[in-house]
């Protein structure tokens, strides 16, 4: 299942999606995010849907990749729709016992969490499928820029935010490989309740992390090593252009928020 995980992968192209300008697709991505919460009725999650099955469209990236990157998720969000579902009263009431009510106005509810979740997960791996990592620093590091007049260290929280992003793949894989192990030496995943399969991952976490502080030191000797002193006053081999097609970005979310504003109830 951790290969299914594909946040944070970068898939190289030639579509319309891969050639924006990293700023307007972080942009985007940050102002999608916001404007979902504008949605309150089935009308406005369908145009929701819409638009982000059109985007993906443009990106030439099949739908049944980013349904298979969901899934390592759908019990967090099957979670979290539950507890929404149980606890959250109005309208017509199905079943009540105590403090768990299931009622009309937490089952509707309990569909948009669902809804939401879905769409900020297939915006989100979207903007990382299409955008290199360096590209997405360099985006993340212009659009902080301001923050240097107030002393915050911009290039510093770029430079972690990448190197996070791209273990993030690195680290899906150093699991599935420490799982494989496991399973040879006789561990199932699968198998028995919830708490035992809870304590079968146990053994997991103590490798994963001996990896990742290894890692860690390997990069910062490496990065040392190459007199790295930071982003400021540094010349940028990569420039980033904003072209005419990042517009076109800016003004197509801004319709689907008037279109949002239009449909709400």
């Amino acid at each position: 299942m951790m290969d299914k995980l594909i946040f944070g992968r970068y898939i190289p192209g030639d579509s319309w999606i891969h050639k924006l300008d990293p700023r307007a697709k972080l942009m985007g991505s940050m102002f999608f995010i916001g404007i979902i919460f504008l949605a309150n009725n089935w009308q406005t999650y369908f145009l929701l849907f819409l638009f982000t099955m059109f985007v993906i469209q443009l990106s030439k990236i099949k739908l049944s990749f980013f349904i298979n990157g969901v899934k390592p998720l759908i019990w967090l969000i099957l979670f979290t729709v539950i507890l929404q579902v149980l606890f959250t009263g109005g309208g017509t009431v199905y079943f009540s016992w105590g403090p768990i009510v299931v009622s009309q106005e937490g089952l509707l509810n309990g569909i948009f969490i669902f809804c939401r979740f879905v769409l900020i997960i297939f915006m989100s791996t979207l903007l990382t499928l299409t955008t290199m990592p360096l590209s997405l620093t360099d985006a993340i590091e212009y659009l902080l820029r301001p923050l240097v007049f107030l002393k915050v260290p911009v290039y510093e929280i770029a430079l972690m935010l990448s190197i996070a992003l791209r273990f993030v793949p690195t680290l899906m894989d150093e699991t599935e490989k420490i799982m494989n192990a496991q399973r040879a030496r006789g561990v199932d995943f699968g198998e028995g309740n919830v708490f035992q399969q809870m304590k079968a991952i146990v053994p997991l976490l103590i490798p994963l992390f001996v990896s990742s502080f290894n890692r860690a030191e390997e990069l910062a000797t490496a990065m040392e090593a190459r007199g790295y002193q930071g982003g400021e006053g540094r010349t940028k081999y990569r420039q980033l252009k904003w072209a005419s097609r990042d517009n076109l970005v800016i003004i197509g979310y801004g319709l689907l928020t008037v279109a949002l504003v239009a449909l709400r109830a």
